[in-house]
């Protein structure tokens, strides 16, 4: 048995950090290990909580321990956690966003992500035992700041979509969203890499070229501190004439969730910077064709599963769009090959055993039977 933290800035609902930490902790407690979750906000009340536990206490400088530290923004505790540990040491690096993305909307979190750039170049300075990028895209950002190549390998993030699958779609949102009209989703926070400004433009010219009678709907929280940003969304879709044909969903029930990704006839993707980008292997499970801009680690993680294009013009994502849904052909080849991309490379079984395989160096055998988690 191996002593465990998983260390993160936050585990909130929802995000996908958030999410790629719970599965390794229920992953590693299922295999018999001492595994405790250390953040600074918690989206809900943990166990843990009450314990008034620290990293340091937990860890208890046992050299056989393992500290995972997740990075994908600024946290004054990476450095010195990573610093002060005398275990082995693993990063899971998930990219952090450009800050040139926030600079003029909001100051505090530019700062943050250029904080969690320079961190990570001290991160791999430390020599951790193993960095686990999310994506080729990531590790080449670990390899370009000095990371040994020998410790550095891809495994993408967990996932729900296990349940997501098995999970009843909410009646009313199909009943809602079934009336004939063309539904196109993009589901992603509400942030100025995401690039719903192309979205629109683009939606715009499918709307006016290919087909009036459709709807684009966002799916997708905003920082309260980034409500410019989504003013400014609105004053583009009344710009652009779209008032009543573009719906913004804060938040979604699973069960919502899976109704949309039925009623959707696309999934659209204008995605300036994603170092991963797991809603689009959400739509290749639930066999919803992909039209995307090629951006960051977009490529790799769509593979043959999309249309992809190196540029957000509006009227080459119009035409591919209007393609997906006039074709049955097209559609059905790329919803097949979704599919198959989904069940060859991210199911939470694959992803498990990569990363057991990969932490395998660092875990003592487990004694006894595997303790369940709640």
């Amino acid at each position: 048995m191996t002593r465990i933290a998983v260390a993160s800035p936050a585990i909130l609902p929802g995000d996908a950090v958030g999410r790629d930490v719970l599965h390794m902790g229920r992953i590693l407690r299922e295999q018999g290990h001492e595994v405790e979750l250390f953040c600074t906000t918690w989206g809900k009340p943990q166990p843990r909580n009450e314990r008034d536990l620290h990293i340091r206490d937990f860890l208890a400088d046992d050299p056989s321990a393992l500290l995972i530290l997740h990075h994908a923004i600024g946290w004054p505790h990476a450095v010195p956690v990573i610093a002060a540990a005398k275990c082995r040491r693993v990063v899971k690096y998930h990219n952090v966003t450009p800050a040139r993305f926030y600079e003029g909307l909001d100051p505090e979190y530019a700062d943050l992500c250029r904080r969690g750039r320079e961190q990570l170049r001290t991160l791999i300075a430390h020599n951790c035992d193993l960095y686990i990028a999310d994506s080729p895209f990531n590790r080449n950002d670990l390899l370009e700041l000095g990371a040994d190549p020998r410790r550095c390998t891809v495994i993408p993030p967990f996932n729900d979509l296990e349940n997501l699958l098995h999970l009843g779609p909410d009646p009313e949102v199909l009943q809602d969203y079934s009336d004939g009209c063309t539904n196109l989703l993009f589901v992603g926070r509400r942030a100025p890499n995401k690039g719903h400004r192309f979205l629109l433009d683009a939606f715009a010219v499918y709307r006016q070229h290919h087909n009036a009678n459709s709807r684009l709907v966002l799916i997708g929280r905003g920082e309260p501190k980034q409500e410019k940003y989504t003013q400014s969304l609105r004053e583009q879709v009344s710009r652009l004439g779209l008032q009543g044909h573009v719906i913004f969903v804060d938040s979604v029930s699973q069960a919502e969730l899976k109704a949309f990704y039925q009623c959707a006839a696309v999934f659209v993707l204008a995605s300036e910077y994603e170092g991963f980008c797991v809603p689009l292997v959400e739509a290749m499970a639930l066999r919803v064709p992909i039209v995307a801009y090629g951006a960051a680690a977009v490529p790799h993680t769509v593979g043959d599963a999309g249309l992809i294009w190196d540029k957000p013009d509006p009227f080459v994502l119009a035409q591919s769009i209007a393609t997906v849904v006039g074709d049955a052909a097209v559609r059905r080849q790329l919803t097949e090959r979704g599919w198959r991309r989904y069940r060859e490379l991210f199911t939470n079984q694959r992803l498990q055993r990569e990363f057991l395989h990969a932490l395998h160096p660092f875990l003592a055998p487990a004694l006894g039977s595997a303790r369940r988690t709640a």
